[in-house]
């Protein structure tokens, strides 16, 4: 079993801004980890206390094979000066563990992790020229 972390931001708080923005987030954690809703064990959505058009967990049932994924949403802790309108997951799964993870960080949650903001093979190629220069 593997976790996968993932976060994104949208512009303002509406059914649209956060559908696309969720989609967006869930394409690229299925494109760049190459997981199937059947590998999923469940998914947990944190939202901001700043976000409450619709549940992060709605818009994923209405993907392909994801009804059948065990989900919650909640609302993340709210601490001050912490990123606003935020969309947050952690999934767990049945992956290989000689699979790569991609933690998954778009627009401005690409701030929390910068370490994870890129996949992991582009990190590994950064670290090694760093530490050649």
């Amino acid at each position: 079993m593997r976790a996968i972390r993932g976060a994104t931001t949208v512009a303002e708080n509406t059914i649209e801004a956060m559908r696309e923005a969720v989609t967006e987030l869930l394409d690229e954690l299925e494109q760049r980890n190459h997981i199937q809703p059947e590998d999923m064990i469940s998914v947990t959505f944190s939202v901001t206390r700043d976000l409450d058009a619709i549940f992060p967990a709605a818009i994923a049932r209405k993907r392909p094979g994801w009804d059948n994924v065990a989900m919650l949403d909640v609302q993340q802790m709210h601490v001050e000066g912490s990123l606003q309108r935020c969309i947050r997951f952690l999934i767990h799964a049945y992956l290989p563990t000689s699979a790569p993870i991609q933690h998954i960080y778009l627009r401005h949650a690409s701030n929390l992790r910068p370490d994870w903001s890129l996949p992991q093979t582009l990190q590994k190629s950064q670290s090694v020229i760093e530490s050649t220069v």
